[in-house]
């Protein structure tokens, strides 16, 4: 049986991408802050790993105002749930295969 590495994303090989594509598949949609707290990671970091994610079209930018503040959101596009999904079976597959031996 061949190891599915082929399968395997690259985008999602940084563990920030990993888990910024967790919280944006079980939810709807999540707010920069929101995301930033949540992971606990730095504007900027987060800012550089989401337009990874959006020049892959993994993800949609949704930029408006609450009263005169700026709220940006973000989702996954279909393509990226289906990247991801397939990601995560890549992996679950790599890890039967490797508890067979």
């Amino acid at each position: 049986m061949k190891i599915p590495f082929d399968k395997l994303d690259k985008a999602f090989e940084n563990r920030l991408r990993l888990q910024i594509m967790s919280v944006l598949v079980a939810n709807e949609r999540y707010d920069f802050n929101s995301l930033k707290d949540l992971l606990d990671i730095t504007d900027g970091n987060l800012a550089s790993h989401l337009k990874g994610l959006e020049k892959e079209e993994y993800i949609l930018v949704n930029k408006s105002f609450l009263g005169r503040k700026p709220n940006t959101t973000y989702q996954a596009t279909e393509k990226g749930r289906k990247a991801f999904m397939d990601h995560l079976d890549a992996l679950e597959k790599l890890i039967k295969q490797q508890k067979l031996k």
